[in-house]
């Protein structure tokens, strides 16, 4: 409405002023602001300045290649576990055997070798089997003798072993061996224990005949001397040492054993 006037003002003035040419002029004006479509002055003013234009050698430079993604650390592999430690047995362990055949003073002499079997698995501190049972055990009789008097009761045996087979194949061997169940076996009547007897009779009957002067004398002294020499054949009587086959022998190791 305002500019409404202000145009029929203006229109006044000029044809006040300027007759015909001037009424053209605020004529044609006030139309031109009467077809003007109205401004909505409650509308936003939008006053950023326009974007800059891309240089064109800036709009063809080509975009830098992406760079790649970084590839994940690899993990450090695991450290090797530790070798196992070796199997073996400390000095002072037993292994419990049992000869494979019998073992007698009567037959076997110093130097002879004996088989044995051992009877149960021989487990380390780590309880791992180091020996197990059934390995053959090789010995050999380094000494042995009969018993020669009754006050004897064991007679002579040393048997030392020197190695032990296990799984075909042969470990040295640092120990010893006791026989646990070896006995005493009396032998047969021989000529040495008749040679005492006769011993004592010739004795007996020279110790009466000196005595008594006398022939009944030295038969008496006969008869007791011959009584004597056969206590002492009895006393005297070689009686063999002697190891049933499977009995029990106790191996004791020296050093260790290690396979």
């Amino acid at each position: 409405m305002a500019t409404k006037r202000l145009a029929l003002l203006t229109l006044a003035v000029l044809a006040g002023c300027g007759g015909d040419h001037g009424s053209n002029i605020a004529a044609d004006s006030l139309s031109r602001d009467l077809q003007r479509l109205p401004v909505d002055s409650s509308a936003a003013l939008n006053d950023q300045p326009a974007a800059a234009p891309v240089p064109a050698a800036v709009a063809a430079k080509p975009k830098a290649a992406a760079k790649p993604a970084a590839k994940p650390k690899a993990k450090p592999a695991p450290a090797p576990a530790p070798a196992p430690a070796p199997l073996a047995l400390d000095a002072g362990a037993t292994v419990s055997l049992a000869v494979d055949r019998e073992i007698t003073s009567r037959t076997d002499k110093a130097g002879a070798t004996v088989m044995a079997t051992v009877s149960s698995d021989v487990q380390d501190s780590q309880g791992r089997v180091v020996i197990p049972a059934g390995s053959k055990v090789t010995m050999t009789i380094t000494q042995i003798h009969e018993s020669e008097n009754k006050g004897d009761k064991t007679g002579k045996l040393t048997l030392t072993p020197n190695s032990v087979e296990i799984a075909g194949q042969s470990y040295a061997l640092d120990a010893s061996a006791e026989a646990l169940d070896r006995t005493l076996r009396d032998r047969k009547t021989n000529a040495g224990d008749v040679a005492k007897v006769g011993v004592g009779a010739a004795a007996g009957a020279l110790a009466g005949k000196l005595i008594g002067g006398s022939t009944k004398a030295a038969v008496i002294g006969g008869v007791i001397g011959g009584a004597i020499g056969t206590q002492r054949a009895i006393e005297t009587q070689d009686r063999d040492v002697v190891v049933p086959a499977s009995s029990r022998v106790e191996l004791t190791l020296k050093g260790t054993f290690t396979r």
